[in-house]
């Protein structure tokens, strides 16, 4: 497959679902990623006559969908009855996976509030295992990506935004669990790609997240060329590493998105990547 068509767009809340597909496929893409949280997508939006059809235009298209829950929803939360909403969140994704044809759903690990990172790190390992044993049995593919790092001054901050953190759920063994790198996020801590890179086995990581943002600096997802970060540099090491997977524009507008996969496969074919 040649370099560019392993290139997806996150639609995020863009479009809706039917019209993002449309979208996708008159744009010659492989692979959408978008999340169903509100408006005409909002998870409870979703009958059946509405995923078959859903499944029959992603099978008229050849087109891979992924499924991406919110960020804002803790799956490290405990407390009594929200807990469980989380948990019904969660497996709703992965009950539509399979409803829709698509081909993921992705996760994170959660928030802490400082002092309760420990116990929110705890809860949210479990939950991710239960969530991931329903979906072995579902036969759903549940990908948890790397999150972004707060200010240090922040009382909220996400899980997983280091490699040590992250690593805390790699033992979760599954065929149905895998994992979403976020070359952004990864570009924002001390480790830096390079760390992240050399920690990961890459048999386990089905997607690449890219946008451009400032080494050690803050969340912002950039459109190419307006942070730092060296893109023919880090797909070099990424494919070095033996990637085989998609990778995942998430930044700007959807015509940003789609301009960059040409402007992604110069940088790389120029660092030496076999593009075609």
């Amino acid at each position: 497959m040649a370099f560019i068509d392993r290139i997806g767009i996150d639609i995020s809340r863009r479009l809706k679902l039917e019209d993002a597909i449309a979208w996708a496929a008159g744009n010659g893409l492989r692979h959408i990623d978008i999340q169903l949280d509100t408006g005409d997508n909002a998870l409870t939006r979703f009958d059946g006559k509405r995923c078959a059809a859903v499944r029959k235009l992603l099978d008229k298209h050849g087109l891979e969908l992924g499924l991406h829950s919110s960020s804002a929803v803790n799956v490290a939360e405990y407390s009594p009855l929200v807990s469980d909403a989380v948990t019904d969140y969660l497996k709703r994704y992965v009950d539509l996976v399979v409803k829709l044809g698509a081909s993921w759903t992705e996760m994170h690990a959660g928030y802490h509030f400082t002092k309760d990172k420990d116990m929110r790190m705890a809860a949210g390992k479990a939950r991710l295992q239960r969530i991931v044993a329903y979906a072995e049995k579902k036969k759903a593919l549940v990908l948890l990506e790397n999150l972004n790092k707060e200010p240090d001054t922040a009382e909220v901050h996400y899980l997983a935004h280091t490699i040590e953190e992250w690593q805390y759920y790699w033992d979760i063994k599954s065929p149905s669990f895998k994992l979403s790198f976020t070359a952004n996020h990864a570009h924002l801590v001390p480790e830096g790609i390079e760390g992240f890179v050399k920690a990961l086995n890459f048999k386990r990581v089905h997607e690449v997240r890219l946008a451009d943002c400032w080494r050690n600096g803050f969340e912002e997802h950039l459109v190419p060329g307006k942070g730092n970060l060296n893109f023919g540099k880090m797909f070099k090491l990424i494919e070095g590493a033996g990637f085989k997977g998609h990778y995942t524009n998430a930044f700007g507008t959807l015509d940003d998105m789609l301009a960059a996969r040409a402007f992604f496969v110069k940088k790389a074919g120029a660092a030496g990547v076999k593009v075609q």
